[in-house]
């Protein structure tokens, strides 16, 4: 079973080449993060072609969360509960013997923002939220757009940007309550020593510098990460395909066996 997460940055502006990725990479469930695009304007027909049913937790022009699978699922969690306010972010559904959560965390702006108060509480609410759920033996990946850089390998310049937005030690610990509650992360587990990043600025030629953040993350419970046989993050999915433009993230995307 393959399991992937993506952000892509505007489901009507990427939907061709996410059509290109899912021929070819044929993730049995993924994640979509920032679909910027409300529920009844999801291309399902475009998807069904390619195999993929979804479901959706959109949002105007901002945020939305899917799931599309190539196996049956059903919801179990659309929305993060108490945090509504800040927009669609999660959804949950049970498919393939396993719960598959992707989530969209906030930004945080900068750290004199209120939204970066706004980012800490719905982090603080997602780690509560697993806590009541990761008991022994559960079956649960929780994937998506963190928007934080778990440590210091994570970012691609560490001693620069070290203590600014996404590396600052309130937002680690806050994705590092996950890990004390059950989570691994299975990346970083695969490969201790390479970097990972998965997002890459438009500007200033980021990407071909290397100049990149490993802010998606995929995280398994026990149960589910001792099945990991890969996990990747493909860097080719960030290069334009067939004149189409990528999103500014890569997919990351784990095997089960």
């Amino acid at each position: 079973m393959r399991l992937a997460t993506w952000n892509i940055n505007g489901m009507k502006a990427r939907l061709d080449y996410l059509l290109h990725y899912l021929r070819e990479v044929q993730p049995d469930l993924i994640g979509l993060q920032e679909l910027k695009m409300v529920d009844e304007s999801f291309p399902r027909d475009a998807l069904q072609g390619a195999g993929y049913e979804a479901i959706t937790h959109g949002q105007k022009s901002w945020n939305g969360v899917a799931v599309l699978g190539r196996i049956p699922m059903e919801p179990v969690q659309v929305g993060l509960p108490s945090q509504e306010h800040m927009g669609a972010r999660l959804l949950s559904v049970r498919a393939g013997g396993l719960e598959f959560t992707s989530v969209y965390c906030p930004n945080g702006k900068t750290l004199e923002h209120a939204d970066f108060a706004c980012k800490l509480a719905w982090l603080d609410t997602l780690a509560a939220h697993f806590e009541e759920r990761c008991t022994a033996g559960a079956d649960l990946v929780l994937c998506g757009d963190f928007n934080v850089v778990p440590a210091p390998i994570d970012s691609w310049d560490e001693a620069t940007l070290g203590g600014g937005l996404f590396h600052t030690e309130e937002e680690r610990s806050r994705v590092g309550r996950l890990l004390e509650c059950g989570f691994r992360d299975a990346f970083r587990e695969a490969h201790p020593e390479d970097p990972g990043h998965s997002w890459w600025d438009y500007r200033g030629g980021a990407f071909h510098k290397r100049q990149g953040l490993r802010i998606d993350l995929l995280f398994a419970t026990p149960a589910i990460a001792q099945r990991v046989t890969g996990a990747h993050v493909e860097r080719r999915w960030r290069k334009k395909i067939d004149g189409l433009t990528p999103s500014d993230h890569a997919p990351v995307w784990l095997d089960l066996d």
